[in-house]
């Protein structure tokens, strides 16, 4: 079952024309993003650039927007997001930005309406802290403190 947010959104003169996000198919996560750029924005291997999306959004309160890379262009081309995934806080009204980086070995240039990101709406679960005397304080598992391939392979 999927549940719904309403997203307010506004677009920036830059970014007039782009298509609004969007799911692509019935069952996407994720809708994708358009690249807001005037004129094309050639990336070198290994550096990173801030590509402008040419809105801005009111996120829900109990919400977040994480930014994720696109499946296609980082197999096809290295290209992906440094920071993956990226948070969005529901109280941020500036513009999204993406920022992107070139793993590959060849540049690769970004063009005005290209799909360059996802973003995913989840809902956020606020945490508090409740300290213990000690560790031996902590809930049991089975687990325990086994980490970093403890579980196999």
């Amino acid at each position: 079952m999927s549940s719904h947010a309403s997203i307010e959104i506004a677009w920036l003169e830059h970014g007039r024309g782009l298509d609004t996000p969007s799911y692509q198919t019935l069952h996407s996560a994720g809708m994708d993003l358009q690249a807001a750029v005037v004129e094309p924005v050639a990336i070198a291997p290994l550096e990173r650039v801030l590509i402008p999306c040419g809105f801005v959004m009111a996120i829900p309160d109990g919400h977040e927007v994480q930014i994720r890379p696109r499946s296609g262009l980082a197999l096809k081309n290295g290209i992906t997001l440094p920071n993956a995934p990226g948070t969005i806080d529901a109280d941020y009204r500036g513009e999204l930005k993406i920022i992107m980086i070139n793993l590959g070995s060849e540049p690769f240039t970004i063009t005005r309406g290209m799909r360059i990101a996802q973003m995913v709406v989840a809902p956020v679960t606020r945490a508090t802290w409740k300290q213990v005397d000690s560790p031996d304080h902590l809930s049991s598992t089975t687990r325990g403190t086994g980490g970093f391939g403890s579980t196999g392979h």
